[in-house]
């Protein structure tokens, strides 16, 4: 097991030991219990003494309840240990998940962190109980059965020592043949559980478009190609029972034939071949474990590599130890300004950008598709990077702020914002838990969002669905407004989220953010002229660069690009009425 990984035991370090200690006392038990077998058979039946029955058969019942105690603690302790591993485990990744910037989950699928956080952790949970029990257990149990039918009969013992490698060296080889297919089941499940993902999420889209045929077609061909794996991998493991099974046979079979001839010629008793074969299985049965251990550890081990991505992955951002926790105020620059999402020696998003936002202004930006307005807006709050160049907020580089002082300030409304399952109360409350139920209705008016909500029956009390389902876009848009005035920051940024409202709503939006918050910085990245034409300043975005800045009225006379925008929207609006 990774030594990373083990740091994740924790407090649950205490099961893990005891687990293995009391194994090892249910181990000497088993043990010894033959060798009271033994003796009932050989004195106390051959000599007719029933008291020595009585006797020994007393101390063999309280053995044998001894070893099942010790057997049934250790299964609690181990169960509690492993369970208590994988819930830190859990714990781990997703404390370290949330760390992330958005550069670090652009390096794993949404449906590949599921599983490592479910199949993957559950896989290693089952490896590390089975380590602690079964394989402390077995190695123990094979040396401690070897050297009492050394004891007994050095003949059947050296057969067993010859035996025992044969069969773990077969076991091992079935095991690391089936191992190749266990490794590549979990990139599938990778696949599987994506498909499983994108069909919930746009279960409307599919059944809009009646496209449940496609989608059941492809859910069966990544599930065929799971079980197949699994199929193949299993057909190579189920070769271990019938050679153990064949070997055991074969082993009693030999131990009757020597140790018949020893009790012909007296140098062996009944009692003692009995205990022999007892010993002779429990070695044999012991090897089996370990062979079943050892494919739960390879499963374990793919596993383990893909959690250990997860937490190798270095956060791009981290605080430095004297970071500046006080945004000062709205002003935000951006001083030659290069981004690319490959990092350096990417293709770049962003060429030299330079632009001065003076505190409290509202600013428009638009722009056609892929002219990167929305990664600009991403740099402010620190979401990502620069490449070259500074992004400054309240003239410090967002590179020396506290990152939760800093979102704290820049609340953003992205193109994909949703709401969580809970209360329109509870999802407004992400912006200031603390927030009094007059607070979130005030918000909610300066939103736009009141009047809908009013109309709901259990009003601010109303549930909302996992994804905010149950209500409209615009209705989602306006709420998550709300939810990011409710951190009253310097910084406002709304990229496209007031798309789905009408034009008459995005205008009381707009009013209501000059009257109620006229000293926080406002961005408004839309597609609609409407939306942006009364801002204080408009840039407009190319390919990466800007194309022009100025007033609505300036770019009608400066910028070809905006102009085209302009009259193709206002006009073509004209005609169509």
């Amino acid at each position: 097991m990774n030594r990373k990984l083990l740091r994740s035991v924790r407090e649950y370090k205490k099961q893990s030991i005891q687990t293995p200690i009391l194994v090892i006392l249910e181990v000497l038990l088993e043990v010894l219990i033959p060798l009271q077998m033994a003796k009932i058979i050989d004195v106390g039946i051959a000599q007719g003494d029933l008291g020595y029955i009585v006797k020994t058969g007393l101390i063999l019942v309280v053995m044998a309840m001894l070893a099942l105690l010790f057997g049934a603690l250790a299964g609690r302790t181990g169960a509690v240990a492993a369970a208590g591993f994988a819930k830190n485990l859990r714990h781990d990744i997703f404390y370290k998940i949330q760390k992330f910037s958005f550069g670090n989950i652009d390096h794993f699928s949404t449906s590949s962190l599921v599983t490592r956080l479910t199949t993957d952790i559950t896989n290693i949970q089952m490896a590390y109980m089975m380590t602690i029990r079964l394989l402390v257990r077995a190695p123990i149990m094979i040396v401690l059965s070897l050297i009492m039918t050394l004891t007994i009969n050095a003949d059947i013992a050296l057969m067993l020592l010859i035996t025992v490698p044969i069969l773990g060296g077969v076991l091992i080889f079935i095991a690391k043949k089936a191992h190749p297919h266990f490794i590549k089941v979990f990139d599938e499940y990778d696949v599987l559980n994506n498909t499983v993902q994108e069909n919930v999420n746009a279960a409307r889209v599919v059944k809009a478009y009646v496209r449940e045929e496609h989608e059941n077609e492809k859910f069966h061909k990544i599930s065929k190609i799971v079980y197949d794996l699994f199929t193949k991998a299993e057909k190579i493991v189920s070769w271990n029972n019938p050679v153990m099974q064949f070997t055991i046979y074969t082993v009693v079979l030999c131990m009757v034939l020597i140790g018949g001839k020893s009790i012909v010629f007296q140098t062996m008793e009944t009692g003692e071949l009995t205990s022999v074969i007892v010993y002779a299985i429990q070695i044999l049965s012991s090897l089996m474990m370990v062979s079943f251990v050892f494919v739960l550890i390879m499963i374990a081990e793919a596993s383990t590599d893909r959690i250990q991505e997860v937490l190798d992955e270095v956060p791009e951002m981290e605080d430095k130890a004297e970071a500046v926790k006080d945004v000062k105020n709205g002003d935000i620059d951006f001083e030659h300004v290069d981004f690319s999402y490959a990092g350096e020696g990417g293709n770049l998003s962003l060429k030299d950008v330079s632009l001065h936002i003076k505190s409290g202004q509202m600013v428009g930006i638009i722009g056609g598709t892929g002219s990167a307005k929305s990664t600009l807006v991403q740099l402010i709050p620190r979401l990502y990077d620069v490449t070259k160049g500074v992004v400054k907020v309240g003239g410090t580089d967002v590179r020396n702020y506290n990152l939760e002082a800093l979102r704290d300030q820049v609340s953003m409304v992205l193109q994909k914002n949703v709401l969580f399952t809970g209360s329109i109360y509870e999802n407004i409350r992400w912006g200031d838990e603390n927030a009094s139920d007059e607070e979130v209705q005030r918000v909610c008016r300066l939103a736009q969002a009141d009047s809908f909500i009013q109309e709901f029956p259990q009003k601010y009390d109303t549930m909302i669905v996992e994804g905010g389902n149950n209500v409209s876009g615009g209705q989602k848009q306006r709420l998550c407004i709300a939810r990011a005035l409710l951190k009253k920051p310097k910084v406002l940024i709304l990229d496209d989220s007031t798309s789905a409202v009408d034009t008459r709503t995005d205008a009381l939006i707009r009013q209501a953010f000059r009257e109620e918050i006229p000293d926080t910085t406002k961005i408004i990245i839309a597609q609609r002229i409407s939306s942006v034409e009364d801002a204080d300043m408009i840039i407009v975005m190319e390919n990466g660069e800007i194309n022009g800045i100025g007033t609505s009225e300036e770019l009608l006379k400066t910028n070809a690009i905006y102009r085209e925008i302009y009259e193709s929207q206002v006009r073509g609006g004209a005609e169509n009425e």
